[in-house]
């Protein structure tokens, strides 16, 4: 009879299911049988976004950071499915690039290192050695190419790391691994994931972070929006009186 660990082992309890249809195998062997030996494989039950529910056949747990979240059922073409994996990636990374900024520079703003504008104020901001018009033309023709090289890449894995594939060999500095995992010394200098088919880990950790980090941008997005400050400002009001300066009260004062 199976043993069903539901969520990891909670309370010492285990529990017996007869649907196995969603269940993987792994082996444990720090789980003793009745008799007191040492039973090597146990049935495990994926996790999932939402405890007990069994996932769309078409998110088997494969892909990094995989719990069976596809309500709208986005993922069932799997051309489509290839597409929103990688458009979760890039936006992961521009969020952590994103609070990782707004984060900084909001606190030497706040502390008075640096005379800064807020974040959401920042765009607004003219400088001196160029234009605003000569930015945003600078900007489109970068963004322009480095995701056009993307899209290369996706459509054609490992294109853009061959020779020829970019101005002055800097084709050399990328190793191709996959889609959204160019690698080399100029994306990935400290090597951390140079073996892609082994690279799991890495690729959860940065997919979890990146969720993550989506999520806080959604936050600065309302916070800003709700008390025209800075992250930084709203967690030092908060800190002088946790229990009257919270996100409830505030949201309740705004909208009276």
């Amino acid at each position: 009879m199976a043993v069903v660990l539901r969520g990891g082992i909670t309370g010492g309890f285990l529990h017996q299911r007869r649907d196995t249809s969603s269940v993987i195998t792994r082996r444990i062997s720090s789980v003793k049988t009745a008799g007191g030996g040492i039973n090597p494989t146990v049935a495990v039950e994926r996790a999932t976004w939402l405890p007990g529910l069994d996932p769309p056949p078409y998110l088997n747990g494969k892909l990094a950071g995989d719990y069976g979240f596809d309500p709208l059922g986005l993922g069932e073409d799997p051309e489509s499915l290839k597409w929103y994996v990688q458009a979760e990636l890039v936006h992961s990374r521009f969020a952590m690039l994103g609070v990782a900024g707004i984060l900084f520079t909001d606190l030497l703003r706040t502390t008075g290192i640096r005379n800064l504008p807020v974040w959401y104020e920042a765009g607004a901001v003219k400088f001196d050695f160029a234009s605003t018009k000569t930015l945003i033309v600078v900007q489109f023709l970068l963004m322009g190419f480095a995701e056009t090289k993307r899209y290369v890449d996706y459509v054609s894995p490992g294109s853009q790391a061959k020779e020829g594939s970019f101005f002055f060999g800097l084709e050399a500095s990328l190793e191709g691994l996959e889609p959204g995992y160019p690698g080399g010394p100029l994306l990935n200098p400290l090597g951390l994931a140079k073996d892609i088919k082994n690279a799991h880990d890495w690729k959860l950790k940065e997919i979890k972070n990146g969720r993550l980090a989506m999520m806080a941008m959604l936050g600065f997005f309302v916070q800003a929006s709700v008390t025209h400050t800075g992250p930084i400002d709203n967690l030092v009001e908060h800190l002088s009186n946790p229990w009257h300066k919270t996100i409830i009260q505030t949201l309740f004062t705004s909208t009276s």
